[in-house]
């Protein structure tokens, strides 16, 4: 049986591979962004089909979407928190886009339950959207 901290490496490390991901969460697991909320977007996803869509749509949005620098501060059989960084190409208009991600990672039967990530909402409002921030 998986670790959280194994879970969340494999998650990380198969990036862009949803068919392999998807196998990594429960049936009723839950990802949230709740940052994201901030520029309209929806914070929660929550069951196997709707994480499946999610992770099948990041490489359109992000070609080339990689983890990298990756550092785990906690460490239980159930419970994971790391940073990592993220490299792609932003589908809509071909900029770079780099950000820095802290995600929480809980475990149940050695599956994926909940992942929690947080991320720099600057890059996303100043690349992605458009909006000049100074």
């Amino acid at each position: 049986m998986k670790t959280a901290k194994e879970l969340l490496l494999a998650y990380l490390e198969n990036i862009g591979n949803p068919d392999l991901q998807i196998e990594l969460f429960a049936d009723d697991a839950v990802l949230e962004l709740p940052y994201l909320t901030s520029i309209g977007l929806p914070a929660r996803w929550e069951g196997r089909e709707v994480l499946h869509n999610f992770l099948r749509n990041l490489p359109k949005t992000f070609p080339g979407f990689k983890f990298k620098n990756i550092q785990i501060h906690i460490d239980t059989p159930d419970q994971a928190f790391g940073e990592y960084e993220a490299t792609a190409t932003i589908a809509s208009n071909g900029k770079p886009y780099e950000q820095h991600y802290m995600g929480r990672v809980v475990a149940e039967n050695g599956k994926i339950k909940l992942i929690r990530e947080a991320l720099n909402m600057v890059p996303v409002l100043r690349e992605i959207r458009g909006i000049n921030i100074a």
